[in-house]
């Protein structure tokens, strides 16, 4: 059985959603990034978010269709622009393949709306404040910089078939030729 572990948390989205008190406030689950990673074979974690624009993105939406769904950290860092502008560089590729792209960062909707234009991003980018997807995809894991443990965004990429399952993970991604190898995988 492919990823036994993620078993129970079949409803990824609805757990980290429910992490959240009745003020808003952040509550850090028990597990808070040590989500077990999702597998090829495991249903997409659904989410219903902000995006550039004041445009709303639910995944189950894009059904019918391959989505290729990438994590990263920050907008306008050397690493996710280089990455982003590689998306943007094959998207009429993935198009061709009948793929959508969506990229998912804990920025804000403003800061979203600034990268896409400087950059000319022909997609989506998703904002995710409280992290709560990246969460409910297990990226969101504890990182070390300079001896200093913090938790943020492992950038990651997931594509997700025509039906809502994984089809193919990409974990701790290196930015350099990493768009012509999930434009390979689909």
């Amino acid at each position: 059985m492919p990823n036994q572990q993620a078993e129970g948390f079949r409803d990824r989205a609805a757990t980290a959603a429910a992490a959240l008190g009745p003020a808003g406030e952040r509550r850090v689950p028990w597990y808070a990034g040590r989500m077990p990673p999702l597998a090829p074979g495991d249903p997409a974690p659904d989410f219903l978010a902000e995006a550039d624009g004041g445009d709303s993105i639910r995944l189950s939406d894009l059904r019918g269709r391959k989505v290729v769904l990438y994590f990263y950290p920050k907008d306008n860092t050397p690493g996710c622009t280089a990455e982003a502008c590689g998306f943007r560089d094959a998207a009429a590729e993935f198009a061709a393949k009948d793929a959508v792209i969506v990229g998912v960062s804990p920025d804000s909707v403003a800061a979203h709306n600034r990268f896409k234009a400087k950059h000319g991003l022909p997609f989506h980018l998703v904002s995710d404040p409280g992290h709560a997807i990246a969460e409910s995809y297990g990226v969101w894991r504890e990182k070390a910089l300079y001896g200093k443990k913090y938790m943020g965004i492992v950038r990651s990429t997931y594509v997700i078939d025509e039906q809502g399952r994984i089809e193919t993970v990409f974990d701790k991604v290196k930015v350099r030729g990493h768009p012509a190898h999930v434009l390979e995988a689909i």
